[in-house]
């Protein structure tokens, strides 16, 4: 059986919900769509790049990287021939780097078993590696008019909303998804998952909700009882594992120190600002600069930094140590790297990038 079947057409929502949502909902869109660089084609390709780039990240972000990424990889051809690196150094910035090797995963697959063609099928895309059911269902109703649901967290909290009730598990989700999907209007299956993202993302937010411009807000059972704010339930954040670091920026001339980090694991595969568990002072520092064959020099400046990822937060101690300009290759998988291969090649992650702008160095 395929993920996520096609909903039964008996799985539908209550009146008037089922009957005056799709239209007001599309008439709502037609006069509020932002104006956003992917949605001026249905292109599969395009549109998909989008709804990866945005996954955990915000609109204003994502238009930039989105033009540089279509610039260089402008077809699905062009990215499956891409190498990694490349592909990684564009997604610098952006985090969740999983997200940007599986795209390159998935155009292969493309190449080798679609011919080149973006699959238009909901089970094929949903197939591709790094496609959810929520990508595929964004897919396949804006580019080929698929009855098929796109529930993220926006269309989640809209839809909570209105029927004022949590969707806590994962059979919740599919259930409301199948609800969702029997209410797609042939034609406009795109608008519609179009407007609900829209609705999510810029009236029926998670705080502070517009319910005065809404467009539906007369169908929305949280709002006719008071319960806005009620739905959904928060549910209390998971405490995250701290980790402490210390990070050493080694300098020698214009070059950093940098090396890659094991291919498995969080940031797998990146480059990295050579660094090691613990908090260590700046003897202690030192010492570990020259067990990397630096020779260090002088230590400059020290400072505080934190990071967080989804399960774990990094409290880093970092060195700024500048390293006799004669010090040969470094021990430990480390390398000199200029600005130049910084910039092109070498794709370091935000959680180190900023420590060089804090040490003042181009990052």
């Amino acid at each position: 059986m395929p993920p996520n079947p096609a909903p039964r057409q008996d799985s539908v929502l209550p009146d008037p919900l089922s009957r005056e949502l799709v239209p007001r909902l599309l008439s709502w869109y037609a006069e509020n769509a932002r104006d956003l660089p992917w949605r001026l084609s249905c292109d599969p390709y395009r549109v998909w790049v989008s709804e990866i780039m945005l996954q955990q990240t915000t609109v204003d972000v994502v238009r930039d990287y989105y033009a540089r990424f279509l610039k260089a990889f402008p077809t699905v051809e062009a990215l499956a021939a891409a190498e990694e690196s490349d592909v990684l150094k564009l997604w610098e910035g952006l985090g969740y780097y999983t997200r940007a090797r599986n795209m390159l995963r998935a155009a292969k697959v493309i190449m080798e078993k679609h011919g080149g063609n973006f699959p238009s099928a909901y089970e094929d895309i949903r197939a591709l590696p790094g496609v959810g059911d929520y990508t595929a269902g964004a897919i396949a109703s804006i580019c080929f008019d698929a009855p098929r649901a796109a529930v993220d967290g926006n269309v989640l909290r809209v839809f909570s909303r209105l029927m004022a009730q949590d969707y806590p598990t994962a059979a919740d989700k599919k259930r409301l998804a199948g609800q969702i999907s029997a209410l797609y209007p042939k034609g406009a299956c795109g608008g519609f998952t179009q407007s609900l993202m829209e609705l999510g993302a810029l009236v029926c937010t998670p705080s502070s909700p517009q319910c005065g411009a809404c467009p539906v807000s007369m169908l929305c059972r949280a709002h006719a009882e008071g319960k806005v704010d009620a739905f959904p339930a928060r549910r209390a954040a998971k405490e995250k594992r701290v980790e402490a670091l210390t990070v050493l920026i080694l300098t020698r001339g214009e070059e950093i120190a940098m090396r890659r980090r094991a291919p498995v694991g969080l940031l797998g595969g990146l480059w990295e600002l050579p660094n090691a568990p613990g908090h260590l002072d700046g003897a202690d520092a030192v010492a570990f600069a020259g067990r990397l064959g630096a020779r260090p020099e002088k230590l400059i400046q020290s400072g505080r930094a934190a990071h967080v990822f989804s399960h774990v937060r990094w409290d880093m101690l970092w060195y700024h140590i500048a390293c006799d300009a004669g010090a040969p290759a470094l021990s430990a998988g480390a390398v000199w790297v200029s600005p130049a291969a910084r910039r092109e090649k070498h794709s370091l992650p935000s959680a180190f990038s900023k420590l060089l702008k804090q040490a003042g160095l181009d990052a």
